[in-house]
């Protein structure tokens, strides 16, 4: 979901969506990701300049996370923050709103400067910590076709070799 209403989350659904995240399976247990919850709007409009394209979305988001791990505390950190990202997106989508991944790992903002630098910064990230991503989440602002089931691509499926 790219679009979404101006219409505020609860404290309630707030509340569900982090429980989720914090809920999420990790690599030997280490739950070694953190979460920093952003509702603030200007620091969304700022957030939404993380990269050169596809974070101008946030903009229009009441509420967004950003997800990060310790790789000191996992060298699964990125496949753990995930998971719990996904999680989140998960229980957005059971609440009736909607959600989009913001990808920050690896990416630049319209200037060059990386994006993790630029988020670390705005928010105040401690060293350590890795951003993986922004999870922007809202209510719907627009009704989005059901997947084509005709469109699934069974031919990627192998059933006990390649």
């Amino acid at each position: 979901m790219r679009k979404f209403t101006e219409e505020e989350l609860t404290q309630d659904e707030v509340e569900t969506l982090l429980k989720a995240a914090l809920m999420a399976p990790s690599s030997k247990g280490s739950r070694g990701w953190q979460f920093i919850v952003v509702d603030d709007k200007e620091k969304l409009a700022r957030l939404a300049e993380s990269k050169a394209h596809g974070s101008q979305l946030i903009d229009g988001a009441p509420l967004a996370v950003v997800v990060t791990a310790d790789p000191l505390i996992s060298d699964a950190w990125i496949e753990d923050a995930s998971i719990a990202a996904i999680l989140m997106q998960l229980q957005a989508e059971d609440l009736g709103l909607g959600s989009c991944w913001v990808h920050i790992r690896e990416r630049e903002t319209p200037a060059g400067t990386p994006a993790e630098e630029y988020v670390r910064e705005l928010l105040q990230i401690p060293l350590q910590l890795q951003v993986l991503c922004i999870i922007a989440i809202g209510h719907k602002g627009m009704e989005r076709k059901p997947f084509n089931e005709e469109n699934l691509q069974w031919e990627k499926v192998h059933i006990n070799t390649y």
